[in-house]
């Protein structure tokens, strides 16, 4: 089990979001836990000195717009900050994935690319594993219950799919990717503790490189993420972090992950 750090950026800024509230709506104020004055090369700089890898850069706003491109300018000078550190997920596509990579990414993170309105589209995502590599991308699975099942959620987390988060589903994508990156969507940003059905479910897909995001609020939460995961599922920490304005200290959770 490793801690992988997070840095999700928002008009151009390095902030925690309460995931579920943003939306493409014209004039969306998402609801902020945490709005940073440093920019991303800090916290880039920050993981590298720590000698944190894998942790992901999110641009969280939709492509083709302004504040994308602010967030993306962001993004990319944190990748060039830690070379081949960190992922970045937001607006990924088979054309632009190859210059994030040169631009320092380890790994490419999608989700909406390979969907096709509600439905799958293995077509773009081979296309996009050829691009760079199975070895360069992670697909987020990030999902929202409903119905009984996990659904995973597209175009910022607002669209629910047909594909529903089985153990077999990993099985049939990692043909494609190198890891898979699951925010619990239900209670991500809330800081109100973990998606512990959830985590059930990650359990079981064994074999597979996955990290878990979503509503981790104490150290407690992060025994139960090992017990649950057997030690095997990665875990990421946002908003009760002390770094972003939380009470989590990031030394003690990386010494809790050497145990």
């Amino acid at each position: 089990m490793r801690f992988r750090p997070c840095i999700d950026i928002h008009n151009g800024s390095v902030k925690q979001i309460v995931g579920g509230s943003l939306t493409d709506a014209v004039n969306n104020t998402p609801a902020e836990n945490y709005v940073s004055d440093a920019g991303a090369v800090y916290y880039a700089g920050m993981y590298r000195d720590l000698n944190l890898k894998g942790g992901h850069i999110i641009m969280l706003n939709k492509k083709g717009t302004d504040e994308y491109e602010a967030s993306k300018a962001e993004a990319v000078s944190a990748l060039q900050e830690y070379k081949g550190g960190m992922q970045v997920g937001g607006g990924i596509d088979a054309d632009n994935a190859p210059d994030f990579i040169r631009s320092g990414a380890s790994h490419v993170i999608v989700t909406s690319y390979i969907f096709n309105s509600a439905n799958l589209d293995i077509d773009r995502l081979k296309a996009l594993s050829d691009a760079v590599g199975k070895g360069k991308v992670v697909i987020d699975l990030s999902c929202r219950y409903r119905d009984d099942a996990y659904y995973v959620v597209t175009d910022r987390w607002q669209t629910f799919t047909d594909l529903k988060v089985t153990p077999d589903v990993f099985d049939k994508l990692s043909a494609y990717c190198d890891e898979f990156l699951i925010h619990g969507v239900d209670v991500e940003g809330l800081k109100q503790g973990i998606d512990a059905r959830l985590l059930k479910l990650l359990a079981d897909a064994d074999n597979h490189m996955i990290t878990y995001a979503g509503g981790v609020r104490s150290y407690e939460d992060i025994d139960t993420i090992r017990d649950m995961g057997r030690g095997r599922i990665d875990f990421t920490v946002g908003s009760a972090l002390s770094i972003f304005g939380g009470t989590l200290d990031i030394k003690e959770i990386i010494r809790r992950t050497e145990q």
